[in-house]
C-alpha cells in the first residue's frame, strides 16, 4: 500500500564556533638603533587580551643563532592557562608606500601550558624588511587573532514554506478557447467554423505568425478570416485545442484504427503549421502503434514529413523478426514504392547488409 503523501516539515540549522577576535597593532621606531641588539634579544609589545587570554608580540632584531639575517617575530600567551587553547593567528607587516597590509605567517595552532609561544624565527630577510617596509626608520606589525573558546554554538529554526499553487496559464489559454472571448481570428474550414485569438495562433504557430502578422496580412484589419479548405474539422479541432493547451485531447470515442489515422492527420497538420512539440508527441504515439499492417504506409508517413525517429523505428521493425516479405504482401507497399522509392532502396541495402552478416556469421572459422 503506497503511503500518502503530505507537506514535508523542513528545519534548518547552523553551526559556529564560540570564539572571539581581536587584533592588535605593534609599531616599531628607532629601527636603526633597534638593530644590533644582539641574537636572542627581543622587543615586546604592550600586552592585549583576547578570548580573555593575555598575549603579546616579541620582535627579535637580529634573530637567533640560527637565523641571524633574519627578523624574527613570535606570538607570547603571557596568561598562565589550565587547559589547552586553539587559536588562528594571521602576522602582517604595513608596506608603507602602498598602504596595503602583507600576510607573512599565518597558522592555526594548540597553546597550553607547556607550548605558550607560536610565530617563525625566519619571519622576515632583514634586507626585504629594510627594502619594502621599514620607512623613516620605523616599521609595523599587525596580529589578527582569533581565539576559539570551546563547544560550537548551534542554532536551528523552522523554515517557511508557503504552498504556491501550479501554474494556471494554461487552463486560463483553454477557457479562452473554449469561451472565444476577444477573438479577433475566424478559420473556417469546410463547413465548420472556428473563433481564435490571431496573438496566440502566432505565438504557437511560425506559419500562422506569417500568415496573420506578415507583409502580406492586413494590418488595419481588426477581424481576419481564414479559409482552411484541405484539413478535416475533426483534425483542427484537435489542432487548435493543442494550440491552446499544449496538450492532446483524449480520444476515447475513436476505435484503434481510428485513432491512429487520426494521428496521422494530426502529425501532417503539426508538420504544416511547423508546431515540432506536437509533431514529436504524434511521432511518439505512431511508434508504439507499429504493426505489420500499417509500417509501410507510417514509414511513407515519415519520410515526407522528415520525422526521422518514425522513419527509424519503421525500419527497424521490418527487419527485426525477419518481417520484411510479410511486409511487401500488405496494400500500403505499393504506396511506400509509389510515394517513396529512395526509402524502398534504404530497406533493401539494409537488408542485403543484414544477411552478408548473417553470412559471415554462419561461415565455419570466421
Amino acid at each position: 500500500m503506497a503511503l500518502l503523501e503530505g507537506p514535508i516539515a523542513t528545519t534548518a540549522s547552523w553551526c559556529a564556533p564560540a570564539k572571539a577576535r581581536g587584533r592588535h597593532t605593534f609599531e616599531v621606531t628607532g629601527y636603526s638603533q633597534h638593530k644590533g641588539l644582539g641574537v636572542s634579544h627581543y622587543i615586546d609589545s604592550t600586552p592585549f587580551t583576547v578570548g580573555g587570554y593575555e598575549w603579546c608580540i616579541t620582535y627579535f632584531p637580529d634573530g637567533d643563532e640560527h637565523h641571524e639575517d633574519y627578523a624574527s617575530v613570535f606570538l607570547f600567551l603571557s596568561s598562565e592557562i589550565t587547559k589547552q587553547v586553539r587559536i588562528l593567528y594571521d602576522l602582517k607587516l604595513l608596506n608603507p608606500a602602498t598602504g596595503v597590509w602583507s600576510s607573512v605567517r599565518t597558522e592555526t595552532c594548540v597553546m597550553s601550558d607547556e607550548v605558550s609561544t607560536t610565530g617563525t624565527a625566519d619571519f622576515i630577510k632583514r634586507s626585504e624588511l629594510e627594502a619594502s617596509y621599514v620607512r623613516d626608520d620605523r616599521f609595523v606589525i599587525q596580529c589578527d587573532l582569533t581565539v576559539f573558546l570551546g563547544t560550537p554554538v548551534s542554532r536551528s529554526w523552522k523554515v517557511c514554506e508557503i504552498q504556491v499553487p501550479p501554474s494556471d496559464v494554461l487552463d486560463n489559454l483553454g477557457k479562452l478557447l473554449e469561451f472565444t472571448e476577444g477573438a479577433d481570428v475566424t478559420i473556417k474550414v469546410r463547413d465548420e467554423v472556428f473563433h481564435a485569438h490571431k496573438i496566440v495562433l502566432a505565438m504557437r504557430s511560425p506559419v500562422f505568425k506569417a500568415e496573420l502578422y506578415g507583409p502580406m496580412s492586413d494590418k488595419s484589419a481588426k477581424d481576419v478570416t481564414l479559409n482552411i479548405e484541405d484539413m478535416q474539422p475533426a483534425v483542427f479541432r484537435v489542432l487548435l485545442h493543442f494550440i491552446y493547451n499544449d496538450s492532446l485531447p483524449a480520444m476515447d470515442d475513436l476505435d484503434g484504427y481510428e485513432s491512429e489515422e487520426m494521428v496521422k492527420h494530426l502529425l501532417e497538420a503539426a508538420d504544416r503549421y511547423a508546431m515540432e512539440r506536437m509533431k514529436v508527441i504524434c511521432e511518439s504515439i505512431l511508434c508504439n502503434k507499429i504493426n505489420v499492417e500499417s509500417v509501410a504506409v507510417t514509414l511513407a508517413l515519415a519520410d515526407q514529413h522528415r520525422c526521422s525517429q518514425l522513419k527509424d523505428a519503421c525500419i527497424e521493425f521490418i527487419h527485426s523478426s525477419n518481417r520484411l516479405d510479410d511486409v511487401v504482401e500488405r496494400q500500403g507497399y505499393a504506396h511506400l514504392k509509389r510515394a517513396c522509392p529512395s526509402v524502398i532502396i534504404e530497406i533493401w541495402e539494409r537488408s542485403a547488409k543484414s544477411l552478408k552478416v548473417q553470412d559471415i556469421e554462419l561461415m565455419p572459422g570466421i
